[in-house]
């Protein structure tokens, strides 16, 4: 921490840090004031021009209205249900997949020099560009949206798994097989704990991944879920209803994001002598 030096009084916090707790505080409602106003001039330009006179429903005024009735009437968690049991089961098999793949690429070079193009070339796929074999693949449609989620949010996870393991000082590990750990021990002792952080940063990555395909995957047959939604509302002309939706669509993800986030600043790993 930043100090200054008083002669008389001795040291004490440099007097821009005092700011810090009120800097934080706000800086988000800031932001969140910033979006609003953009929100409201765009509304503004709207309403003054009258060939985008269909799109009023995306009025600040409108859409907050609407908003408040999805709350009201239980809309928004008869939608967000569904889309959040697709997204947790795609996390769920992508992290029990990934994770271990991750840990062996981390651990073994000769894992990593042959999974490195045949990974990085399924990566850089587009996983709405597995739609038709999914579809066929599976017997439903909301099994097949799991895979999707899974299928994009796998990647993060293994590389940011692999990264930690590599990451691990050597030391520590030959003191845990000096000491007579065996291969499991060392693993639930020592290198889990230690990349425990890397693995819930990939997962915080892999939600976002997870979150941004979730909406174009629920346009396939089903009828529930935001993407779903969306598309109703869409269809149906309630732009109203579309933007609020859009908004509990951000809200979610972001209260999910910052759940991780919390989850990641509280995981650390000292190893003890």
């Amino acid at each position: 921490m930043a100090m200054t030096l008083d002669s008389d009084a001795g040291p004490r916090p440099a007097p821009g840090l005092k700011m810090a707790p009120l800097s934080r505080a706000v800086s988000p409602l800031a932001g969140a004031g910033l979006i609003i106003l953009v929100w409201w001039i765009g509304g503004l330009y709207i309403a003054a021009t009258p060939r985008l006179s269909a799109f009023n429903g995306f009025a600040i005024e409108n859409t907050s209205r609407a908003f408040w009735d999805l709350l009201v009437s239980g809309d928004a968690w008869t939608s967000a249900a569904p889309s959040l049991s697709r997204v947790l089961q795609g996390l769920a098999w992508s992290f029990a997949i990934g994770a271990p793949i991750g840990l062996a690429i981390g651990s073994w070079r000769i894992l990593e020099n042959l999974l490195q193009f045949p990974f990085q070339f399924l990566r850089m796929i587009s996983p709405l560009a597995w739609m038709p074999i999914a579809i066929l693949m599976f017997e439903s449609w909301n099994s097949a949206i799991v895979f999707l989620i899974a299928a994009a949010s796998i990647w993060p996870i293994i590389f940011s798994t692999a990264a930690g393991v590599k990451r691990i000082d050597p030391i520590w590990l030959a003191m845990a097989s000096n000491l007579g750990g065996s291969r499991l021990a060392v693993l639930r002792r020592v290198i889990f704990p230690a990349v425990a952080r890397d693995i819930f940063g990939g997962l915080r990555l892999a939600l976002g991944v997870a979150w941004i395909v979730l909406v174009p995957a629920e346009y396939l047959g089903v009828t529930s879920g935001l993407g779903y939604a969306i598309n109703d509302a869409r269809d149906t002309l309630s732009y109203d209803r579309l933007g609020a939706i859009v908004i509990l669509i951000g809200l979610i993800g972001f209260v999910l994001d910052s759940l991780l986030s919390l989850v990641i600043k509280r995981t650390h790993w000292t190893p003890t002598t």
